[in-house]
């Protein structure tokens, strides 16, 4: 409809445009969420992991076994129970036809009150891998009824694998990877396709990546291992690349949860891996992954698989070591999300923003020298915190993320950045550690770090660009705001 351009109908115009424009989807966007605290490596041998959380408050957790012969299902009320919690086996490999030889990538969805796994099944003494679906009737997944409906029949009878269920708009689709009978020197692609129900395509299917990119064809050229997450009326669609070693890397479709999602064109690719391997946190080949969210419905939760090793003898599928790990997704201010680097083993690190600085946003950030340049990267912006610290007591740490084995450390008025372990000196200790106080401009909310050994002495961001030093505090609001910071 066309709105009269009057004189007295302008005003209106331009506060229902200034009104849309507020109501936009970036706008919306989620940028601050509260830490989330999970300690990796989650789950040891256990591959392209499935976390989700269902509306009974249990998390589910379904991951391919190194023996690649049964599907397996886990559940706890916290991400990190699943750590600890009992597995049931639901299925198992049969002595012969399809589910006689691989199982593989199962993913648990609760669609239309009853139970869906999706998995890969082969058969034995074949390369003949497909995807299939069995049915669940019961409350719990881990004791429902199984009943299997079948291989998914799309359009060409190929290898295919790693399906998964999502829904936009009311309407629900499946996304799986697949060999495109005309392009038999690749190996998978992604294919989508709307459901009539859980176990049937509307065919035909409509291709939307193809491994066209250097760093989806190493070793293998492969687009799989499909998974969704909506927000900020996106649908941002990861997919793993290349071989399952340490080449093995993410990348990222993105459309508009408006478009025609058949349409290959309402689809673009991320030019580079958003998620690979990273030597300095030592995790290797990181992906086929899932997305949940934290216990308190906050913060989107990235789960994967990778090895904490990058050198592997004979076919990879061979070494049993992928492992179920989880860190937070955090999201850029256009409404994106930001996967960062593979966090280093341990507990889930966090960002420390300023609370005094507003535009552009400030947060503690690594650096070498005595002052940041640049602009920093959501990796340098990652932080352990650990509790006790290098000296002890009631102290804490700040330790990179990004650089593990680096502490941030006071040098008389100024921060540096230092190697440092348990057996360092007792002064490098003392310096490389704080006290964790209320937040001195917002106690409810905020923290604080005292230096450890230097009462009244307090860690500060002084502007925008990150630069840190260390002072005795005052009255003034400006310094007190600039030592006090949210945990993000």
């Amino acid at each position: 409809m066309l709105w009269p351009s009057t004189p007295k109908l302008r005003p209106l115009l331009t506060f229902l445009s200034f009104l849309l424009l507020l109501l936009s989807p970036f706008t919306l966007a989620v940028t601050h969420s509260p830490p989330v605290s999970y300690t990796n490596t989650l789950i040891p041998q256990r591959a392209d992991p499935h976390i989700s959380k269902h509306t009974d408050g249990y998390y589910y957790f379904t991951a391919t076994v190194p023996a690649y012969d049964s599907i397996i299902i886990r559940r706890s009320p916290t991400i990190q129970g699943l750590a600890s919690a009992s597995e049931t086996t639901i299925w198992r490999r049969k002595s012969s036809g399809i589910g006689s030889n691989q199982v593989w990538a199962p993913e648990l969805h609760y669609i239309d009150g009853k139970w869906y796994i999706y998995v890969a099944l082969g058969v034995a003494n074949e390369w003949r891998i497909r995807a299939f679906v069995l049915e669940g009737v019961g409350a719990n997944p881990q004791t429902a009824t199984w009943t299997e409906k079948g291989l998914v029949n799309a359009d060409w009878d190929t290898f295919s694998l790693d399906a998964h269920h999502f829904q936009v708009n009311g309407t629900r689709y499946l996304v799986w990877a697949q060999q495109e009978p005309t392009r038999t020197d690749e190996n998978s692609s992604l294919l989508l396709a709307k459901l009539l129900n859980p176990w049937t395509i509307q065919r035909p299917a409509t291709v939307i990546s193809r491994p066209l990119l250097s760093w989806e064809r190493i070793g293998y050229k492969v687009n799989e291992g499909p998974a969704t997450l909506q927000k900020n009326g996106k649908i941002f669609l990861t997919y793993s690349a290349s071989a399952t070693d340490s080449n093995y890397c993410m990348g990222l479709l993105t459309a508009s949860a408006d478009a025609d999602l058949l349409d290959p064109a309402s689809w673009s690719k991320s030019p580079a891996p958003v998620f690979q391997s990273n030597g300095l946190t030592q995790q290797y080949g990181p992906g086929h992954n899932s997305f949940t969210v934290s216990e308190d419905g906050l913060s989107d939760v990235l789960v994967f698989h990778d090895r904490g090793y990058p050198n592997i003898t004979g076919d990879p599928l061979n070494d049993p070591n992928r492992r179920t790990r989880v860190q937070k997704v955090y999201w850029k201010v256009d409404g994106t999300p930001d996967l960062g680097i593979p966090v280093p083993d341990g507990v889930t690190p966090v960002r420390l923003r300023s609370s005094f600085a507003s535009s552009p946003e400030a947060y503690v950030r690594y650096y070498t020298g005595t002052s940041p340049s640049g602009a920093a990267t959501l990796a340098d912006t990652l932080f352990r915190v650990v509790s006790p610290g290098l000296a002890g007591g009631n102290t804490v740490s700040l330790e990179s993320a990004s650089r593990p084995g680096l502490y941030l450390r006071r040098s008389g008025t100024q921060v540096r950045f230092d190697a440092g372990s348990s057996s360092s000196s007792a002064s490098f200790k003392s310096e490389a550690s704080w006290v964790r106080k209320e937040g001195l401009a917002d106690a409810k909310n905020g923290v604080s770090f005292e230096a450890a050994g230097a009462m009244g002495q307090y860690l500060r961001l002084t502007g925008s660009e990150g630069g840190l030093v260390v002072g005795a505090m005052g009255g003034d609001s400006t310094q007190k705001g600039q030592a006090t910071f949210y945990l993000d």
